[in-house]
């Protein structure tokens, strides 16, 4: 069947990329579903016959091939196939000669095409996505099944229940006749056999007609045999037409009743199998998607342009896997239709039909039909698996996360990066070239405005030619724009910032240098990717939002990232130190101004001590005002340029102090003003290091005389522990413990000569003290020894390195100290990678988790309790106050019967202070946690926003910061192994990882405690190879009332100590031995609350002891994620089913309007979930697909026609939106946010 070429409306003056823009609305939702064969001929444009792509001689597509003018449109604009009708004006003509629709050549990329299939063909997808949507519908294996469709089985179609019954009459008739004649004939032992024997053919027989019905599947034996005896009372066919004449005569409600009763009476196991299939055909009765749909009857050809073949420099081709997949269907169809007109031999078609639902298969997921016994892959001629549609949308290269999660844009370029030590916070160096490329359409029309050029060609030519004239124009086009720079990897959002452009000659990018940390940039060759923003908005967003003067803080932990490093940290150490702390004051000035002249005029040194009276020339030397003050001018200097709001900080100032220095500002003064004085201290420390005349060379370290005579002493002493383990003294294990402390010891005595040696002011020393590079590990390595180092597997070796970096290493310790070093690249190599599929999953799950609403009205709230981090933390804990700052309090802070903080009031640095100096042990606080909105949060529950050090907005996408601030140290501490080159003393985040691996995605844990699952004592402890058995002994009451022992036993692996014994009680939910908890454990014994506090607690623990800080709230998005689903115990009057798993905020939703409606709400079961699961269980199945498992999660969706409410941002991305979230979060949504009534508990 052809269908007729669309006719389309003549002449419109817009073309049709603005009509088509402007029929897109703004709409709010997405829905997939199955197309049947109706829908997929309403798309097409035209059927294609033939399997010819292009005319080689000519160049231009066949008639009714893959390529076709006629059915896909116009391979030039405006111009048909044969050339009777060229130019616009004939828009929307369709020529009488070659049938092309005279239009624009774009819509090549859009108009689709079909094939109509001689037999139906099985959609891979539902016939062998796991499990079998076909089966499960059918009650049929996918082994019993494929046979079917592959054409070596058969599947009964019908049967003829009137000739069953007859032929069952007759069985009963011919026995009944057989056994009297047997009877008269034969007796004794020779009839009890042959009625033995007749009995059991009689048997066979009638079991072989009651097993005959519907879907019952035939091997060709079984067939043959069958229709000889019976071929009067069942049809058999076999291929995919039987199988969609029995869909197709499947009544989905009738079933799904059907199943509903079966579920009530089945056991668990069977159950839990009709319950999927009842989920199934429910989603399939919701969405009206026909289960004959699952079957092909129509294929479609999808727009040309999408599967482009390209001409090569050789006269040969390159084309789309896509177009092979496609031919071979055309022709193996084509064959197959003139084989059924010339009447073949029933084998010959079938044969051909096998083949044909084998071309369907690849076409559609090629991958997948490797994994299947016996079928190989369609292949190139290079033996290279054809891509196929399935292919082309999974993985990384697929079109969702290739094309639509990312896109390339223009107005961009990348270079390596070099520092710009003139350039304020806020600006960025551009080299002239790259800049008059990016900018050049701004150019461009500058230069004709200004009537330079005449047109855009002269334009361009003046841009080529680099004439004078441009420069002028291209510094007027950067005027007050800005510029995004942006390095990978992109962590965390400070790896792209937005800076103001200043044109520079070279052609590297220039970046200031306090800028690195946030970019984790350094200057070995780094490159960055430079952006344009175009449109007004997007300049306001660079500029108000994006602006790296504006992101000075950490969005993680709210700790200052933009600060003075290397040689600017060494500039200022250097500025406020003292010349010589022993010799006294000298001199005395009368005022700040008559201590700086003299400095000026050389009179007293920048670094000697001095007095000087403090004037009340600047407020902030208020504190020190009238008194006479021993300081230096140095210290002067850096103070004038503090802000008012810090006092004067009268001290030498390392990295350390200078930290605290800008902390103190940024809370005194506010962010804005934060930058100028950023920039003060980069020009002070550039200044003063360049004045310090810093350098440093083989000589300054100078190697102690003491190194050798202590080396020689250790040996001595090793030499001892070995005579003691060769005598058997010591075990082996002993002796490594011991002579590693030995070797240890020296060390740390030869590390205190450092100070000794080198000279006091010298500049490695100084280096060190200033904390600008290096530290004494690394001197030590130095001019001392390199020292003990590991092993790949992380054992220290016994045997130090001796030699040290300044005299060189011998070729054995060069070997020894590389082993490990190598280690560590190889780590850093391997843990990158998973530290950045952590970061993915996490933004995946939490990327909906949005600000939406200003207040829930929560009043439960979590507690902070200042002991249990100290106890859960140790000495990695430091301070409380870090911990409350910025959340909102749920209830008032007493100490005694004084109010310290009031109930709903938002804790600043100030009132945190307050707190922490008042005594307090412990703070409830709104958390994510309890947070009470639907499918997000609200500002009271989320607290500051740390980067900004106010209140989260309305808008702002916390899941994904939450995500950043988890992932951003992880990838960094996997990093760190790298610089300390696999010294025995680098701790190694090797073991952190996998652990917050395994909390997150709830694996059970190695070396797992064994936790009670109700009271009890103690009953015995047996050992069971190298693990023990823990026997508890209950006593239950029965419902006689008597009390009845019961046993558990949990079983405690090898290495793992107990911390009970006999007879000892034990409580619900105790940790009988060390090790980690297993969380659905934690849950199932203690409830929800305690595991959310253990997955937080463990995390932090795994951070902080990694050097990384990150806030606990956070922490508490992604827990809050993980306890997100629950599984329906008893539906109650709603849609749900038994055992159905949904999201919480669905279920609650729902459980409202039952109430409103006074019917019988929900009930569920608090489920723990692993992220992925989380992430692939989304509501929208946008999200889902582009993240994991993309057939699986597309084959649901459509079979559900699931809806997709786009409440994310991937979904956003992926549609080409603004994503819900900051400037772009949905005008609607923020009117629901004004007008939420706060819902307050009576």
């Amino acid at each position: 069947m052809r269908i007729p070429l669309k006719q389309t409306q003549k002449i419109e003056k817009k073309s049709i990329i603005q009509q088509s823009l402007m029929n897109i609305v703004d709409f709010e939702a997405l829905k997939l579903s199955l197309a049947s064969s109706d829908e997929i001929l309403s798309w097409s444009f035209g059927e294609v016959i033939k399997p010819e792509t292009i005319n080689y001689r000519t160049q231009r597509p066949e008639k009714d091939g893959l390529f076709s003018e006629r059915i896909f449109g116009p391979t030039k604009d405006f111009e048909c196939y044969c050339g009777k009708y060229k130019k616009m004006r004939f828009k929307g003509v369709v020529c009488d000669r070659c049938g092309v629709e005279v239009t624009f050549a774009i819509v090549r990329r859009e108009r689709m095409g079909h094939i109509e299939l001689a037999t139906p063909c099985a959609h891979i997808w539902f016939l062998r996505g796991i499990p079998s949507r076909i089966g499960m519908i059918l009650d049929i294996s996918l082994p019993q099944l494929e046979k079917v469709v592959y054409y070596t089985g058969y599947i009964i179609t019908s049967v003829d229940e009137e000739s069953k019954k007859k032929v069952l009459q007759e069985l009963e008739t011919e026995l009944s006749s057989k056994v009297k004649l047997l009877k008269k004939g034969v007796k004794g032992k020779v009839l009890d056999e042959n009625l033995k024997k007749l009995e059991f053919q009689y048997k066979k027989t009638k079991e072989e007609i009651l097993s005959l019905r519907v879907s019952r599947i035939l091997t060709e034996l079984e067939y043959q045999q069958l229709a000889m005896k019976f071929g009067h009372v069942f049809e058999a066919e076999t291929g995919s037409e039987p199988i969609r004449k029995i869909l197709q005569n499947v009544d989905l409600k009738k079933l799904y009743r059907f199943l509903a009763k079966e579920a009530q009476d089945k056991k668990t196991l069977s159950r839990k199998k009709i319950l999927q299939r009842m989920r199934l055909v429910k989603s399939m009765v919701e969405s009206g998607v026909k289960p004959e749909s699952m079957f092909l009857m129509v294929l479609p050809v999808i727009p040309p342009d999408l599967r482009p073949m390209v001409q090569l420099d050789g006269g040969r081709y390159a084309s789309s896997d896509l177009n092979d997949l496609y031919r071979r269907i055309i022709n193996r169809n084509n064959r197959l239709k003139k084989l059924i007109d010339l009447g073949s031999p029933e084998v010959i078609v079938r044969n051909e039909k096998r083949m044909l639902q084998e071309a369907v298969d690849a076409l559609i997921d090629n991958s997948s039909r490797k994994t299947q016994g016996g079928l190989q892959a369609a292949v190139a001629a290079n033996r290279r698996p054809l891509r196929s549609l399935a292919d082309i949308l999974k993985g990384k290269q697929g079109r969702f996360r290739q094309n639509l999660l990312g896109k390339r844009v223009d107005y961009s370029g990348r270079s390596v990066i070099v520092v710009g030590p003139e350039l304020n916070l806020d600006q960025c160096g551009v080299p002239k070239k790259m800049a008059l490329e990016i900018f050049k359409p701004i150019v461009i029309n500058g230069l004709i405005q200004r009537e330079l050029a005449h047109n855009t060609k002269a334009a361009s030519r003046m841009i080529e030619d680099y004439d004078p004239v441009i420069w002028e124009i291209l510094e007027d086009a950067i005027k007050d724009k800005y510029m995004i720079l942006n390095r990978a990897p992109t962590l965390h959002r400070l790896s792209i910032q937005a800076f103001k452009p200043v044109l520079i000659e070279g052609l590297a990018i220039q970046i200031p240098p306090m800028v690195c940390q946030a970019f984790n940039a350094d200057f070995d060759g780094d490159a960055m990717a430079i952006h344009l923003p175009l449109s007004e908005e997007a300049q306001k967003e660079a500029g108000e939002i994006m602006l790296s003067s504006k992101n000075i803080l950490k969005p993680a932990t709210g700790d200052p990232i933009a600060e003075p490093s290397k040689d600017m940290t060494f500039g200022i150490y250097w500025l406020t130190s003292l010349e010589d702390e022993s010799l006294p004051a000298k001199r005395i000035f009368s005022s700040i101004e008559e201590a700086l002249y003299a400095e000026a005029v050389k009179v007293v040194g920048l670094r000697e001590k001095i007095n000087v009276m403090i004037d009340n020339s600047l407020p902030k030397f208020k504190d020190v005002e009238g008194k006479f003050l021993e300081t230096t001018v140095g210290r002067i200097i850096f103070n004038q340029s503090l802000g008012d709001g810090v006092g004067f900080i009268n001290d030498k100032l390392d990295k350390k102090k200078v930290q605290k220095s800008i902390q103190s500002f940024i809370r005194a003064e506010g962010i804005e003003k934060t930058s100028l004085f950023l920039d003060k201290l980069r020009v002070l420390g550039f200044t003063y290091a360049t004045l310090s005349r810093l350098s440093w060379g083989m000589d300054d370290l100078i190697i102690p005389k003491e190194r050798d005579y202590l080396v020689k002493e250790a040996k001595k002493q090793v030499d001892q522990i070995n005579d003691q383990f060769i005598q058997g003294f010591i075990s082996a294990k002993e002796k490594s413990v011991k002579v590693i402390q030995l070797w240890t010891a020296t060390i740390n005595e030869l590390k205190g000569y450092i100070s000794k040696v080198l000279p006091q002011h010298g500049s490695v020393l100084s280096l060190i003290r200033s904390k600008a590079q290096g530290n004494e590990d690394q001197v030590q390595q130095l001019m001392i020894m390199k020292g003990l180092v590991t092993s790949p597997t992380g054992q220290i070796y016994e045997v130090p390195v001796e030699g040290c970096y300044k005299e060189g290493l011998n070729p054995l310790d060069y070997f020894v100290s590389i082993h490990g070093s190598r280690k560590g690249l190889v780590d850093t190599a391997l843990r990158t990678a998973d530290a950045g599929y952590l970061t993915r999953r996490l933004v995946d799950v939490a990327q909906d988790m949005v600000v939406r609403e200003v207040d829930c009205g929560d009043v439960v709230g979590r507690l902070i309790s200042k002991t249990r981090l100290e106890r859960a933390l140790g000495s990695a804990f430091q301070d409380f106050s870090k911990v409350i700052f910025g959340r909102v309090l749920v209830e008032d802070v007493k100490v005694g019967k004084k109010i310290i903080a009031r109930k709903g009031e938002e804790i600043d640095w100030q009132k945190a202070k307050e707190i922490v100096e008042s005594g307090a042990e412990s703070v409830r606080v709104r958390s994510p946690l309890y947070c009470r909105t639907r499918f997000g949060l609200c500002q009271q529950c989320i607290g500051y926003d740390l980067g900004k050090n106010h209140l989260a907005d309305i808008g702002d996408a916390v899941g994904v910061v939450a995500a950043q601030s988890i992932g951003e140290p992880g990838t960094q501490l996997t990093l760190r192994t790298f610089h300390t080159g696999g010294t025995a003393l680098a701790s190694d985040i090797t073991q952190g990882l996998p652990r917050v691996e395994e909390i997150f995605e709830l694996h059970s844990p190695k070396g797992k405690a064994a936790l009670t699952k109700r009271d009890g004592a103690v009953h015995e402890i047996v050992s069971l190879g190298a693990d023990r058995v823990v026997k508890i002994k209950h006593l239950e009451k029965t419902k006689t009332k008597r009390t009845r022992k019961e046993f558990d036993e949990y079983t405690v692996s090898a290495g793992l100590s107990i911390f009970v014994k006999t007879g000892d009680q034990v409580k619900k939910g105790q940790p009988l031995s060390e090790g980690s908890f297993d969380i659905k454990e934690v849950l199932a014994a203690l409830g929800k609350r305690a595991a959310e506090e253990y997955i937080i607690k463990e995390i932090k623990k795994i951070y902080v002891s990694q050097g990384a800080d990150i806030d606990d709230r956070w922490l508490e998005v992604i827990a809050k994620l993980m306890f997100s689903r629950v599984q329906i115990k008893n539906p109650g009057d709603s849609n749900f089913l038994p055992g159905e798993v949904i999201d919480k905020s669905r279920f609650l939703l729902t459980n409202d309007e039952l109430k409103k409606s006074k019917k019988k709400v929900a009930k569920a079961y608090q489920l723990v979930m692993g992220i992925s699961k989380v992430a692939l269980g989304a509501e929208g199945f946008l999200s889902a697909a582009s993240f994991q498992h993309t057939a699986r999660v597309l084959i649901d969706a459509s079979l559900g026609g699931r809806v997709d409410h786009l409440r994310g941002l991937k979904e956003n991305v992926i549609i080409g939106k603004m994503i819900p979230c900051g400037t772009g979060f949905r005008s609607q949504d923020r009117t629901d946010a004004k007008n939420i009534r706060i819902r307050k508990d009576k």
